[in-house]
């Protein structure tokens, strides 16, 4: 069979389109695997927040469950804060619920610390996995 003749066979073809999409699928199914979960991207956030941020007062605004509601219970889930900046305020709220040991006890109107990134001010946390800036009442 000549060469010619292979190129122009069916079977052939079907086998360079069907290992074209093989391939395809798999690079793709890589690249898909090693991305990292919503989760795991909101953890990195935070403790690059952190550990580089800029520190800055603010105040709690609001305590809420992830649902909308006023929260009742001593663990909110929702932190709803407010700083300061060069003359602009910034209304920001994070979402805490993986974090219940670091956000007990807090309430409305709150002195809290923020950590807010430089170049783009409104990307700030409260609480990360290695700071907090809720101020603390010490537990006799």
């Amino acid at each position: 069979m000549q060469l010619q003749n292979a190129r122009e066979h069916p079977r052939v073809s079907g086998g360079i389109v069907a290992g074209v999409f093989i391939v395809s699928g798999l690079a793709w199914w890589w690249i898909v695997s090693r991305r990292p979960s919503a989760e795991e991207v909101e953890r990195r956030r935070r403790e690059h927040l952190g550990t580089t941020g800029r520190i800055i007062d603010g105040i709690i605004m609001d305590v809420r469950s992830l649902n909308g509601d006023d929260s009742q219970s001593p663990i909110p889930e929702v932190l709803v804060y407010s700083y300061r900046l060069a003359g602009v305020t910034y209304n920001c709220a994070q979402d805490v619920s993986t974090l219940p040991e670091l956000v007990r006890d807090c309430r409305l109107d709150q002195p809290v610390q923020v950590r807010y990134d430089p170049r783009n001010p409104g990307n700030s946390v409260l609480v990360s996995e290695s700071w907090s800036g809720l101020w603390q009442r010490q537990r006799s």
